[in-house]
């Protein structure tokens, strides 16, 4: 009997443990918002560098804002955000913050959030606090260097600075030890900068600056976890990250390459947090901004879209879209020998004109035409490579091309200057468009007396093989007809021309 007894209690115990368990589960934040004339809230959350809707709070009444669901939130740093789409504040959600009683003023956003029943949430709701005033005490002591000379006033600035900086670090680095083990720990850990504090001085008696940086690189992901998942919903996560690979790793598409091998290593394969890193630094270095740093790009699809790292993340056929683009551009890289040009000469048009490639209406008639012309045209072509000179300028432009009329008589005027120099300097300029007799036209007009070529016989399809997709673009290559330089300005051709010079001059 006491047995039975005793099963039934235990029944019992387990079916109230599990409704309490269910009843637990789940968030529940509760909003106080003063001042707030809203009908409508927005919960949201960070993700890298964008934020979401998680949940709508569309009966705000008088202030009171209710969000609840049924499944917990995942840990990150969260918003409240009012009718008007502006933040309210900000406020972190962890295992044990799943239920929070929260209070605001939204005549004073971000300033009097407060939380009844988290001391930790205060605490993160002071340190805002504590950041906007360091911000705004910046800002006014800023304007103690006004009337002052300009020595003076670098010096002030750079005082200010560090002053500034070091508050914060002191701030930041106290709390990341009080709450080391907890989301806050973590938190701060993250937007904590790591500094050598006793510098030694270098042979040259000044502070040893390598020491320094080697020491920041060293460690700045210390305790930084790229297993959890919550490191993207830090709004500190994605500045940190750009500015380590634009600050702290050296500028050279090779270094950026091994060090983001080295990070991909960090997270779960098929987690967020890869998934996330991987289209961060495809997508970013697609479209960089320095020249050269396509390799990244190209780097990205050899190791991680061919291989199938990047199943998953990316829908198929996009995979497949970034694999055509990044074997485009891989040809094209700085430092890889220019792809071969077989052009026609804009001179011999009138016998491309004769064969009648212009008047070809489809593909099939032009390839019909090629062959039936193929011994005069192939004995017509002008080869880049044929062309013998120290740097070739290789430039893709257009006639109707508004920047272009603009650069073009630029290019001339300088190749003009580098023939008086002496320089080795040919310029190898392709006209991508078909209407030869504009072309003939420019070039009389303007007295363009380099080589002037088009691909009057369809034969090169110059626009996939050199990636032009706006006109104009201009290419320097060197007398083994490597790429130097690409997609640069007319201005920035002698720099490269310089660069190269002093190579030849320390090969002798």
């Amino acid at each position: 009997m006491k047995n039975q007894m005793a099963r039934k209690l235990s029944l019992l115990f387990i079916l109230v443990f599990s409704f309490y368990a269910k009843a637990q589960s789940g968030y529940n934040i509760t909003v106080n918002l003063k001042n707030s004339t809203d009908s409508l809230a927005y919960l949201t959350f960070y993700q890298m560098d964008k934020t979401y809707i998680k949940d709508t709070c569309t009966k705000v009444k008088n202030g009171k804002i209710v969000f609840q669901g049924k499944k917990p939130l995942e840990r990150g740093i969260y918003s409240i955000v009012n009718q008007q789409k502006a933040i309210v504040f900000d406020f972190f959600i962890d295992e044990k913050s799943q239920n929070l009683k929260l209070t605001g003023d939204s005549n004073n956003l971000r300033r009097e959030a407060h939380a009844e029943n988290s001391e930790q949430q205060n605490e993160f709701f002071s340190y805002i606090k504590f950041l906007t005033a360091q911000n705004e005490k910046f800002i006014a002591d800023k304007q103690q260097v006004k009337g002052l000379a300009k020595k003076d006033s670098i010096a002030k600035l750079v005082s200010l600075q560090k002053a500034f900086d070091k508050n914060i670090e002191e701030y930041e680095s106290r709390a990341a030890e009080k709450y080391k083990g907890t989301y806050l720990g973590d938190f701060m850990n993250l937007k904590m900068e790591r500094t050598l504090k006793d510098i030694p001085l270098a042979s040259n008696g000044r502070p040893d600056s390598l020491k320094v940086y080697k020491y920041y690189r060293t460690h700045y992901w210390d305790g930084a976890n790229f297993k959890d998942e919550s490191i993207i919903r830090n709004p500190f996560f994605v500045n940190k990250l750009r500015k380590y690979f634009e600050t702290v790793v050296p500028m050279h598409p090779d270094s950026v390459n091994v060090e983001i091998d080295k990070m991909m290593l960090k997270p779960n394969l098929g987690s967020n947090v890869y998934s996330l890193l991987l289209a961060h630094f495809t997508s970013t270095y697609e479209t960089y901004n320095l020249m050269g740093f396509d390799k990244v790009f190209v780097h990205m699809v050899d190791h991680y879209f061919k291989t199938g790292k990047a199943a998953g993340v990316y829908e198929d056929d996009v995979i497949q879209r970034i694999i055509k683009r990044g074997d485009k551009l891989k040809p094209l890289l700085v430092g890889a020998p220019a792809p071969e040009l077989y052009m026609i000469r804009a001179a011999d048009r009138p016998k491309m004109v004769a064969m009648g490639f212009e008047n070809a209406k489809s593909s099939d008639e032009v390839t019909k035409l090629f062959y039936a012309n193929q011994q005069q045209i192939t004995s017509m072509f002008y080869r880049l490579y044929e062309v013998k000179a120290d740097f070739l300028i290789l430039v893709f432009w257009d006639v109707d091309c508004g920047h272009c009329q603009k650069e073009i008589p630029v290019l001339q005027q300088e190749y003009h200057k580098w023939l008086k120099e002496n320089k080795d300097v040919k310029v190898y300029s392709v006209y991508t468009q078909q209407e030869g007799d504009k072309y003939l036209k420019y070039i009389d007009e303007h007295q363009l007396d380099w080589i002037n070529v088009y691909d009057g016989s369809f034969y090169n399809n110059v626009t996939e093989k050199y990636d032009i997709y706006s006109t104009p673009v201009i290419y320097v290559l060197d007398k083994d007809k490597k790429i130097r330089a690409k997609r640069i300005s007319v201005e920035k051709i002698k720099d490269v021309i310089k660069e190269i010079e002093d190579e030849y001059k320390k090969a002798k």
